[in-house]
């Protein structure tokens, strides 16, 4: 049987619905499209193809996700930013909306990373990737399920505060009575996600990047757990 290579081949509600039986993920790289298209003679030029009418969108090198009209659900920014420079986990101001920590809506989505800083524009939204310490890398990183069942990686709520306030070098940070201004005043942290932050965790942050600041904020934790502790017990 003569494998199709023609653009006819590449059109009609049958291709498209065949692609889709082979590719169920929206996210998806570029030996899973080869597989799908693995009976076509010259499977990169009908990824070009693919590309140009708007099937799948090319997210950077080697990465993809369907096109609007071919989408079976929203496609996951969170496990794209996985994927897109790594390894990598999202963290900072993204995560601190995830986590309900902040009121803003964030669109960029932010990760840390043990390599150089990167920043990538793409289709599909701006993702930023800040180096950390590789000490501190590890720490305080999760396995999240998000919708359909999709996994990423992303920071704890105290890594992603940790992480931020770290990452911040406007902020003159010498006191508890200045770390609760920032946080309650700048950051518009929600009280009651913040009062829930284990400063043990803080703290062990606070070692691996050795950040006076952190230190601070786990001090800053630790006195408002023993505040609300002892009001329960008035």
């Amino acid at each position: 049987m003569a494998r199709p290579s023609g653009a006819k081949g590449l059109t009609g509600p049958l291709f498209y619905e065949g692609l889709r039986r082979r590719i169920e993920r929206e996210e998806f790289d570029y030996q899973m499209l080869l597989d799908a298209l693995r009976s076509y003679s010259q499977p990169r030029d009908k990824i070009s193809d693919l590309i140009g009418k708007g099937v799948i969108v090319r997210v950077k090198k080697g990465l993809y996700v369907f096109g609007g009209a071919f989408r079976k659900r929203p496609f996951s920014r969170e496990l794209l930013a996985n994927l897109i420079h790594g390894p990598s986990y999202i963290s900072l101001e993204y995560a601190l909306q995830f986590h309900g920590l902040i009121p803003e809506r964030v669109e960029t989505v932010t990760s840390v990373i043990v390599g150089r800083s990167r920043i990538f524009e793409t289709p599909v939204g701006r993702f930023t990737f800040r180096r950390i310490p590789r000490k501190a890398f590890p720490i305080g990183m999760s396995r999240v399920e998000g919708e359909a069942g999709i996994a990423f990686l992303m920071a704890v709520p105290e890594k992603a505060l940790s992480d931020y306030l770290a990452a911040d070098r406007g902020g003159r940070i010498q006191s508890e009575k200045e770390i609760s201004t920032y946080l309650l005043n700048s950051l518009r942290l929600d009280s009651a996600a913040l009062g829930r932050l284990d400063s043990n965790l803080v703290e062990e942050i606070a070692d691996a990047y050795g950040s006076r600041k952190i230190r601070i904020l786990s001090r800053y934790l630790r006195r408002r757990s023993k505040i609300r502790q002892e009001a329960l017990h008035v």
